[in-house]
């Protein structure tokens, strides 16, 4: 049974999406909308919500007098690029043993195009937080959130600066990050950066370089994200056009 909660259909939707991964339904062929509601105890219509969602990211396809099945390409899509998830979670999804170490957390005035994006002032701070993300020793992803002294409530971080970013703006500047907007820019790893990732000087990677907005819709955080393409790869499907 699945507890009822505000996110019901998430909960069915992320219910569904795990017996997928586990090979839960035999022959790859999902039961009908009423079993289905029957055995999670939730009505047609979540159901419904959560198999239309599953549909459009490319997880389950219906074959029109056939029922719905199972997308196995749409299961090599580990993370989805629409989506806000941590990166310790993505290299999990990716097979690894993610672990994460805080580089730095430090009180500095913005680069112009932090200030520039985030509407800050040249006499304005922000706390920057670099981290790595490891798959066991080796470092897979690196990132530098920046962060405008103004959002935070308290400096009493005590470790948290480890947390998830969205976590980390919650506990001590009470927002909640609701999107980001967000370039994919193909990089060339140098200096600092690449020693960071432990690859050689030039290394082609792909780097995140996001805006992230609050429930007000004010920008929040400028967050760069560098990711090693021998350890990580994205796939979306892309759809024609109605």
């Amino acid at each position: 049974m699945i507890s009822r909660s505000p996110s019901l259909t998430d909960q069915v939707k992320a219910h569904i999406k795990e017996r997928i991964a586990n090979d839960g339904f035999e022959d790859g062929r999902i039961p009908p909308e009423a079993d289905l509601a029957t055995d999670l105890g939730v009505s047609r219509t979540t159901i419904r919500d959560a198999l239309s969602r599953l549909e459009h990211e490319g997880t389950i396809y219906r074959r029109q007098g056939a029922g719905t099945f199972v997308n196995q390409a749409g299961l090599q899509i580990k993370s989805r690029l629409e989506e806000i998830w941590s990166y310790a979670q993505v290299l999990e999804d990716h097979g690894y043993v993610p672990s994460v170490r805080v580089l730095s957390a430090t009180l500095s005035t913005p680069d112009a195009r932090t200030a520039e994006t985030l509407g800050l002032l040249k006499d304005d701070e922000v706390l920057v937080i670099e981290k790595v993300f490891l798959e066991n020793d080796d470092p897979a992803i690196l990132t530098i959130n920046r962060i405008p002294s103004r959002v935070l409530s308290d400096t009493a971080y005590g470790h948290d600066e480890v947390s998830p970013v969205y976590d980390f703006l919650e506990q001590h500047g009470g927002r909640t990050l609701s999107y980001y907007l967000s370039e994919i820019v193909p990089v060339s790893l140098e200096g600092d950066i690449a020693e960071r990732l432990g690859v050689e000087p030039g290394t082609l990677a792909i780097s995140f370089d996001e805006i992230g907005f609050d429930q007000d819709n004010e920008p929040i955080v400028r967050a760069t994200s560098y990711f090693r393409d021998d350890l990580l790869r994205f796939r979306l499907i892309r759809r024609k056009s109605a």
